[in-house]
């Protein structure tokens, strides 16, 4: 019997490459490089599947391959604004992703940035490892707290349910949030949310705002010069969405002119490059993109890969289908 050819991208969990193995003609991207555009064409025409990171762009140009011998696209994340969907239907590829898998540990880093911004945990973790901490002092880093404080969240999916529920119940935050669609008592359960009508209605509202809404199309530079303008002059900015959701560029000038207290961010317009303007200011905490990096999910996603590919090689309908 005949194995479906597959072609992983990078490196993943060990767990998840070996079960892979085992069930299909699987190659692995050994020294882990990211594959460039004209890689990429030649895995479409010569796999019957490519399984893309965030770290590929699956753009049109790149989709563009005549007679592909690749029908799957099975995205290990559950973001694919890095892959151009109309193209993916018109070149007659299938595309999945991972939901659900990623949401608590997506919450745990968003929260995460809100304390080590508000703390100012990277300014001081610098300051002690370059040497230049004199001890303790009664005005030394004094930042803010997150208890009684409002926080703000557009796109109240998983993720925004997710780190709503720890900011009100492990920190007892008020919650505003604007959606796309309505949310009731069914949907929120026992968070105690007020869903405003405008984005901007949010981020005059909050001390602290999160993003977990979707990249691309419409949403890029959803946190635009005039956005930013909208909030409060002591709040921050927490991003573990996607990068192009922020326009950077209006970021950095707004921090420079102390419009805004500080900002945490996990993702970039230009992943793995960072606006030098960001890496220059110290009220800025810059993870790389660690949202999901937990063992148990990324595992997690991987096989949630594996049963999108299964399902689609029997001729069934994979559980989590995009396009």
């Amino acid at each position: 019997m005949t194995h479906p050819r597959i072609l992983l991208t990078r490196r993943w969990p060990d767990a998840v490459e070996r079960t892979l193995s085992a069930r299909f003609d699987t190659t692995l991207n050994t020294d882990d490089h990211p594959l460039s555009a004209a890689e990429l064409q030649q895995a479409l025409r010569e796999y019957d599947a490519v399984l893309p990171t965030v770290s590929d762009r699956l753009d049109a140009s790149v989709l563009a391959v005549a007679s592909p011998r690749a029908r799957i696209l099975a995205n290990y994340g559950v973001g694919y604004s890095h892959i151009d969907i109309d193209a993916a239907r018109a070149a007659g590829l299938t595309v999945t992703n991972t939901p659900g898998v990623l949401t608590d540990s997506t919450a745990d880093l968003a929260l995460t940035l809100m304390l080590m911004v508000a703390r100012r945990a990277g300014e001081g973790e610098r300051e002690l490892r370059a040497g230049r901490w004199r001890g303790w002092r009664p005005t030394h880093l004094v930042g803010t707290r997150l208890g009684g404080k409002t926080l703000g969240i557009i796109g109240m999916g998983r993720i925004g349910q997710a780190v709503a529920m720890r900011a009100q119940h492990g920190f007892g935050m008020k919650v505003v949030f604007q959606n796309r669609s309505r949310l009731g008592p069914a949907q929120l359960g026992t968070l105690q949310a007020t869903q405003l009508e405008r984005v901007e209605d949010v981020l005059a509202q909050a001390d602290f705002v999160s993003l977990h809404c979707p990249g691309g199309g419409a949403n890029r530079h959803l946190i635009d010069a005039a956005r930013l303008a909208a909030m409060q002059p002591h709040a921050f900015l927490i991003n573990t969405a996607r990068g192009d959701v922020v326009d950077e560029a209006a970021l950095v000038h707004a921090l420079q002119a102390g419009r805004l207290a500080g900002a945490g961010l996990d993702v970039y317009e230009a992943e793995p490059q960072v606006h030098p303007g960001l890496l220059a200011l110290e009220n800025v905490v810059l993870l790389p993109h660690l949202g999901s990096a937990t063992r148990e999910t990324r595992v997690a996603m991987g096989l949630r890969v594996v049963d999108n590919l299964v399902a689609f090689f029997e001729g069934r309908t994979p559980p989590d289908k995009v396009a």
